[in-house]
C-alpha cells in the first residue's frame, strides 16, 4: 500500500468520522426512561449545583412558597389576640409560645379551637390548615386524627389587610357562618405541593366513571379534540406500581389482579390515607413540572421531560392531531393545577355549563392554563412566555405585554400584522393606542382575579366569535367602549370584520340593543358577567352606573358583592363603611344611606350549585 493510499484512506475514515460526529451533535438528547413513580425523583436540593441561579429564584418564589410549615414562614396575617366578627360568629387569632392559633366561635356550628399547622399561599392572601386541639398547651390532646388538618375558615387578604370568609375567594353563595372546610390533605395537598405525578394519572388510566379527586389530570375538561390519552404498556407493571404506592400510604397489600379495580382501589386509598408526610417536598419543588429528575442528576446528558414518561404506558396525542410542541407540553404541566372551574358555580364562558360535555372557560383565577390549551395559539405559545414560575412575575414586565411593544410576543408568529398599517387595518384601531395592543382584543381582562380586579381570559380567540357575542355578556368591546350600546357595538363589528350576528339572541341576552351592554349586564346577566361589567364601569369611572351599582350589593354571591363595594366607594371617592360581613339586612341599610338614588334594594335570586368535584378549590 502505498502512502497516497494511505492517505486516501485515512482521509475516507476522518470523513467518516465527521459525518457521524456531526450526526451526534444534531440527535437530541436522550430523555429519562421514567419520572413518574416516587423512586423517579432526587428533590429540589439536587438541582441547585447546576442550575444555582434558578434555584435561588425558586427559593423566593410563589411556587416555592405555596404551601409553609408556620414555624419556619414569613406570615403576614397578624396572630395578635385581634378578633374578626362574620355575621354571628368570631375568630381570634393568637400567638401562644411561637404557635399560632385560630378560635372559632359559632353560633351555629359551635366553638373549636385549632392549631395551625400550614400556611398557603402568600402572593395575595394566605389560607391557613390546622388540627383542632383542647387547649393551647404544647402537649394539648389533637381532637380527631392527628393526620387530618382541616382547612380553616378565615383567609387574610393583603390588598385589604383584613380577614376574610375563605370560601369567598370563589363564587359560592353566602354561608351561615364560621366553619372548618375540607381536610386539606384530602382536597387541595396535590396541586399546591410536590406529589408523584402518577397519582395524578390514576383517574384517566381508569377512564370514564373513575372516582373524582383533586389533582388528576387535566384532559377530561378539554374538548374531545384536544385530549391526550394515556396508553397502557404492560398492565400489570401498572398494577404493581399501584400497588407499592398504596403500600407506601400504609394500605392494603392485597391489590386486585384487575387493573381497572386496582386502580380504584387506589384511588380510594389515597384519597382517604394521603397525608403529609407522604408528599415529596412542601411546597411545588423543581420536579412537580419538570418530572421526576433521578435519572438526570445521575447522568446529566439524559434530559427531562415535560410529559408523563414510564416503561408501562406511553402518550398517545389528541385525535388526528400532530405530536406535542414543546409550548403544548409545557402549557399541560401548567393545566395540572391551573385547570379549576371552581367551586360549585354552575357557569362557564361561551354560554357554557361546568358540568357539560365540553365547558367553556373558566370566570375566574386559577383555569388559565386550560384555557389556553383549548384556544388557538397553545401549540406554539406557552404560559412560561409571559410567565416565569422560577419568581414572582415582575408587574412592570407583565404589564409591557399589554403596551404595542409586547405585540412582539404575538408577531413572532403572526408576521403579518407587525406593521402598524397591518394592525390599523386588522383592529381598524390606532395602532399607537390601546385598540392596536394583540392582548387586549385576543386575551381581554374578563376572568375574576384573586384580588378585586379583573385578569386576563386565556383562552386565545377573538371577540367577534360568534360564540362570545352570541353566549357571554358583556359584549367584549364593552370593556374598553362602556357609553356605545349593543347595537352599535355589534354593528360595527359586523361592517369591519364582514360578520352576522343573530339580534334575537342577542336581544334575549340584553333586552333593549340600545342601551350600552355593560348596564344591560347588570340587569340581566348571570353573575360572573355581572362582576366583569362592575369592574369595567368602575375602571372607566361612568358614576352614573351608582345607583345599578348599588343593587348589585345584594347579590346571591358575595365575590361579587365585593366588586360591588369597591365601585361604590371608587365612583364615590370615599369608603361608605359597607361591613360585608354582616347580615345581608345590615349590607342593604348600609348601601341605600351611602347611595340614596339608588331604588330600594333586594336581594337576587337565589343560585343552584351544582354538586363539589375533585376541580373544586373553595
Amino acid at each position: 500500500m502505498t502512502g497516497l493510499t494511505l492517505l486516501a484512506s485515512g482521509c475516507v475514515r476522518g470523513a467518516a468520522g465527521a459525518q457521524s460526529a456531526a450526526a451526534t451533535a444534531a440527535a437530541p438528547p436522550p430523555v429519562v426512561r421514567s419520572n413518574i413513580l416516587r423512586a423517579d425523583y432526587a428533590g429540589s436540593e439536587s438541582c441547585r449545583a447546576c442550575h444555582r441561579s434558578l434555584y435561588q429564584d425558586w427559593l423566593g418564589s410563589p411556587m416555592r412558597q405555596m404551601t409553609r410549615l408556620p414555624t419556619t414562614a414569613r406570615i403576614q396575617a397578624p396572630f395578635d389576640g385581634r378578633t374578626w366578627r362574620f355575621k354571628d360568629d368570631e375568630a381570634r387569632f393568637d400567638l401562644q409560645a411561637g404557635t399560632r392559633f385560630v378560635q372559632i366561635r359559632s353560633r351555629r356550628f359551635g366553638n373549636h379551637l385549632y392549631r395551625v399547622t400550614r400556611v398557603i399561599g402568600g402572593r395575595t392572601r394566605e389560607d391557613f390548615a390546622g388540627v383542632e386541639v383542647t387547649s393551647t398547651q404544647p402537649d394539648a390532646h389533637i381532637i380527631g386524627d392527628s393526620r387530618d388538618e382541616v382547612i380553616l375558615p378565615a383567609s387574610y387578604f393583603f390588598e385589604t389587610a383584613s380577614f376574610r370568609l375563605k370560601g369567598y375567594s370563589v363564587m359560592v353563595r353566602e354561608r351561615p357562618g364560621l366553619k372548618a372546610g375540607a381536610v386539606w390533605n384530602q382536597s387541595c395537598v396535590l396541586c399546591h405541593n410536590t406529589a408523584p405525578t402518577f397519582l395524578s394519572l390514576w383517574g384517566a388510566l381508569l377512564g370514564k366513571g373513575a372516582p373524582a379527586y383533586q389533582g388528576e389530570l387535566v384532559d377530561a375538561l378539554l374538548p374531545e379534540g384536544r385530549r391526550w390519552r394515556l396508553q397502557v404498556n404492560d398492565a400489570n407493571a401498572v398494577r404493581t406500581a399501584v400497588a407499592d404506592e398504596v403500600h407506601h400510604l400504609g394500605g392494603a397489600s392485597d391489590t386486585p389482579a384487575d387493573l381497572p379495580a386496582a386502580l380504584r382501589q387506589g384511588i380510594a386509598e389515597m384519597s382517604r390515607r394521603f397525608a403529609a408526610e407522604h408528599l415529596l417536598e412542601i411546597g411545588i419543588g423543581c420536579e412537580a413540572c419538570h418530572g421526576g429528575c433521578r435519572e438526570h442528576v445521575q447522568q446529566p446528558r439524559i434530559s427531562t421531560s415535560y410529559e408523563p414518561r414510564s416503561p408501562f404506558l406511553h402518550l398517545q396525542p389528541a385525535r388526528d392531531r400532530e405530536p406535542p410542541t414543546r409550548a403544548e407540553s409545557i402549557n399541560r404541566v401548567c393545566a395540572r393545577c391551573h385547570q379549576v372551574l371552581f367551586s360549585r358555580y354552575p357557569f362557564t364562558w361561551e354560554g357554557g355549563l361546568r358540568h357539560a360535555g365540553s365547558p367553556g372557560g373558566s370566570s375566574t383565577n386559577s383555569g388559565e392554563a386550560r384555557d389556553m390549551l383549548m384556544g388557538g395559539c397553545s401549540r406554539a405559545l406557552a404560559c412560561t412566555d409571559c410567565h416565569d414560575p422560577h419568581r414572582n412575575d415582575d408587574p412592570d414586565d407583565l404589564a409591557a405585554l399589554a403596551t404595542l411593544a409586547g405585540n412582539a410576543t404575538c408577531t413572532k408568529c403572526h408576521l403579518a400584522f407587525a406593521s402598524r398599517e397591518a394592525l390599523r387595518s386588522h383592529s381598524h384601531h390606532d395602532p399607537d393606542a390601546a385598540g392596536g395592543v394583540c392582548i387586549n382584543c385576543h386575551m381581554p381582562r374578563k376572568n375574576l382575579a384573586l384580588t378585586y380586579t379583573l385578569g386576563r381570559y386565556h383562552r386565545i380567540g377573538s371577540p367577534t366569535e360568534r360564540a362570545r357575542v352570541q353566549g357571554d355578556r358583556p359584549l367584549e368591546c364593552a370593556l374598553c367602549h362602556a357609553r356605545k350600546s349593543s347595537e352599535e357595538l355589534v354593528t360595527e363589528m359586523e361592517r369591519w370584520w364582514g360578520k352576522h350576528y343573530d339580534r334575537q339572541v342577542l336581544q334575549a341576552l340584553y333586552g333593549d340593543l340600545q342601551q350600552p351592554p355593560l348596564f344591560s349586564t347588570l340587569a340581566r346577566g348571570k353573575p360572573h358577567e355581572q362582576a366583569v361589567a362592575i369592574i369595567s364601569l368602575r375602571e372607566q369611572n361612568q358614576r352614573e352606573a351608582l345607583p345599578f351599582l348599588a343593587r348589585q350589593i345584594a347579590n346571591p354571591l358575595p365575590l361579587v358583592r365585593y366588586q360591588a363595594r369597591k365601585a361604590i366607594n371608587a365612583l364615590l371617592g370615599r369608603d361608605c363603611g359597607i361591613d360585608l360581613d354582616r347580615s345581608l339586612p345590615d349590607i342593604i341599610a348600609a348601601t341605600e344611606k351611602c347611595v340614596p338614588q339608588a331604588a330600594p334594594i333586594t336581594p337576587g335570586p337565589s343560585l343552584r350549585e351544582t354538586p363539589a368535584s375533585h376541580h373544586d378549590d373553595d
